[in-house]
């Protein structure tokens, strides 16, 4: 018998006791495995994630999450071969995978590099500055992200096996919050695999990743506030999930990614000549074909002026003719099969449909010949396009998951606007145009309807991701139809999985709450420069005050001369004088921070390596010739690097004059090496 998957709950396999349902090759119908969950001790998968998993991951700072990230990602790398081969299987091309396998393990690569760069070395996340919440400075108040208790459970769709897992997978680990992966049916046997490999990676704590390899039975009837449900899928089962008791009762926080009826608009100044025109029907055709259309971000409404909807349907009918369908495994094949039988019976109902208002213009599904594949038993289809008048309801209302899209003629931008509205919201809208004015008219349209919107043009057609990949450093997702949740998104994605909270309180307990010196709190001089210690002797709160130095007339024109900064208020006394900001000859606010850095800077070698930079500078009085100035640095975060010997130290630096009043404020950067030096 066929080989029966298994799932991974509580850090162990499992196989069922009975033979479970086959699962078929989308190419030639063969039986590629078998599936069954009968016996599966869901509840306890969920207690093991919260009592194992969450707590596992919470011991680790984001920056450790991070690296696991990356040397999961590189381990995967690996096998990639193994999974582009078994991919096939699901109708996959070579394309295909570049898509779903090869972009999983690049959305590893992304979270563990923003996770590394974007997120301190700590368990808290501090969300914005602190809110001085009273008069002299004693209250304040600081929004932080902590790591919910709980599980992130992940319903995936059956067109991306792998990139549906991971890019979840993903944020929850970097939050802290373990996951629990329920794949689609149809190709639960890819996603079974990469989870092996994950699993005797053996780089991921315990309890943090399990999967559950057959139906849903009971998933989500435990799960509760601290717990989240991320689902890829119809809309129809989206509304389902929505009322089921969990969601509605307990508090666990639904996100949905639904049926999209995307659009792309080609501009109404956009002539066939045009290079626009080509990017057009070049990204139609893509959209169409790339996993045979199985894809919650294809192109489904392709919308175009009246007068150009033949032109268009003409260009995309020459692309189809290169196009190949055949054995996906076939390096020349450039579409395969839908998953399976029953979605081509599926992508046929809805061809039907929309012909109740459309007219088919090139294609025809039921009919179809593959190269090197047997089209009775393989589930091939040919591309269909569709040609549909402005008051059609169809179009707007059924989707054809498959190779198949619809052109629509408008007049206008205003009505192009309003027919992309009927989809009632989608994940992603595209605008070619080579016109500013038209791009911006139809973004500020299209954007509330809209998750994503690419505007597509001659300048950025080479480096363009194109209209149907989502990245992860952008939102994936989109309002109404498309199910009103964001997946990816970078840190947003992250801080998702985690609860805001508002502290309040004292700036010596914020700071000891958040790893992050708070303005107002203590400061520590020991009588040791602070640009004297290294890494692990540099502690938040240490301090160094300078004395004062007088800016001088020649000092400012000295730094006019040099720079060529010669701005009336540096020069024209006069001038300056009749400004009320001014009122005389004013120091270069570069100048005073320039000056200030020679107040505060330890010039001996040690174990302060550089400094990379400066953040959020603010000038807040004007600095005169006899002004006295003076600065107080302090350590502010301190974030080691794992996989470097020194880290990065942001210091907190006051300027301020002779009454004390602050005239520059900013954060200065330094790279500082964990040990001292050798002598």
């Amino acid at each position: 018998m066929t080989a029966l998957l298994e799932s991974y709950a509580q850090d162990a396999w499992y196989r069922a006791s009975d033979e479970g349902m086959p699962l078929a090759d989308a190419a030639t119908g063969e039986t590629v495995a078998r599936l069954s969950a009968t016996g599966l001790d869901v509840p306890g998968m969920i207690d093991y994630g919260r009592r194992v998993g969450g707590p596992a991951l919470r011991s680790l700072t984001f920056h450790q999450r991070a690296a696991i990230l990356k040397s999961l990602a590189k381990h995967l790398t690996g096998s990639a071969a193994e999974f582009h081969a078994l991919s096939h299987r699901t109708g996959a091309t070579r394309r295909d995978n570049a898509v779903d396998v090869d972009g999983g393990i690049g959305t590893l690569f992304s979270y563990a590099s923003k996770g590394a760069r974007e997120l301190p070395d700590d368990t808290v996340l501090p969300d914005g500055p602190a809110e001085r919440l009273g008069r002299g400075g004693t209250f304040v108040g600081q929004h932080v992200y902590t790591s919910r208790p709980g599980v992130a459970v992940q319903i995936n769709a059956f067109n991306f096996p792998v990139w549906g897992m991971l890019e979840k997978l993903a944020p929850a680990f970097l939050a802290g919050v373990p996951s629990i992966v329920k794949p689609a049916s149809q190709t639960a046997y890819l996603t079974e695999l990469v989870v092996r490999r994950i699993v005797e990676s053996g780089l991921l704590p315990e309890g943090s990743l399990q999967l559950l390899a057959g139906g849903p039975a009971g998933l989500l009837d435990r799960l509760g506030p601290q717990d989240a449900v991320a689902f890829t899928g119809s809309a129809e089962t989206g509304a389902k999930l929505r009322a089921h008791p969990a969601v509605v009762h307990n508090g666990v926080r639904l996100g949905i990614e639904a049926d999209s009826l995307n659009c792309s608009v080609l501009g109404p100044d956009v002539a066939p000549d045009d290079p626009e025109f080509a990017l057009f029907a070049d990204q139609l055709v893509t959209e169409m074909t790339v996993k045979t259309g199985q894809k919650c971000t294809a192109i489904r409404r392709a919308l175009v002026p009246e007068h150009l909807a033949d032109a268009v349907v003409d260009a995309v009918g020459r692309r189809l003719e290169q196009v190949v369908v055949g054995d996906p495994a076939d390096p020349g094949t450039t579409m395969g099969p839908l998953v399976g039988a029953d979605q081509r019976t599926e992508v046929l109902k809805a061809v039907a449909a929309l012909r109740g208002s459309a007219e088919a213009v090139l294609g025809d599904p039921e009919r179809c010949t593959p190269a090197g594949a047997d089209p009775q038993r393989g589930a091939f289809v040919a591309p269909v396009l569709l040609r549909a008048g402005k008051d059609a309801a169809e179009p707007h209302e059924v989707e054809a998951f498959g190779p198949v899209s619809t052109v629509i003629g408008y007049r206008g931008v205003r009505e192009a606007v309003e027919l992309a509205a009927r989809g009632r919201g989608s994940l992603v809208g595209s605008v070619v145009t080579n016109d500013p004015g038209t791009a911006r008219e139809m973004v500020l349209g299209l954007a509330p309807w809209h998750g994503r919107m690419l505007v597509l043009d001659r300048d950025d057609a080479e480096e363009s991701t194109g209209h149907g990949s989502p990245l992860p450093v952008l939102v994936h997702g989109g309002p109404g139809r498309a199910g009103g949740g964001e997946e990816l998104g970078g840190m947003r994605a992250v801080r998702h999985h985690m609860q805001r909270t508002a502290v309040q309180a004292s700036p010596d307990m914020a700071t000891a709450i958040t790893g992050r010196w708070t303005t107002g709190a203590r400061r520590r001089d020991d009588g040791v420069h602070p640009f004297r210690k290294s890494l692990a002797e540099l502690r938040i709160g240490d301090t160094v005050a300078s004395g004062p130095h007088t800016v001088t007339r020649e000092d400012i024109d000295r730094f006019a001369d040099l720079t060529g900064d010669t701005f009336y208020a540096h020069t024209d006394e006069e001038a300056a004088a009749a400004n009320p900001l001014f009122g005389g000859i004013v120091a270069h606010g570069y100048l005073v921070v320039s000056l200030a850095a020679g107040l505060f800077v330890d010039p001996a070698p040690g174990p302060v390596l550089a400094n990379f930079g400066v953040d959020d500078l603010r000038f807040a009085t004007p600095v005169k010739a006899g002004d006295a100035i003076a600065v107080t640095l302090t350590a502010k975060r301190i974030t080691p690097r794992i996989n470097a010997d020194y880290g990065e130290v942001r210091w907190d630096a006051v300027v301020e004059n002779a009454e004390g009043q602050p005239v520059a404020t900013y954060d200065v950067l330094t790279l500082v090496a964990k040990e001292q030096p050798e002598s």
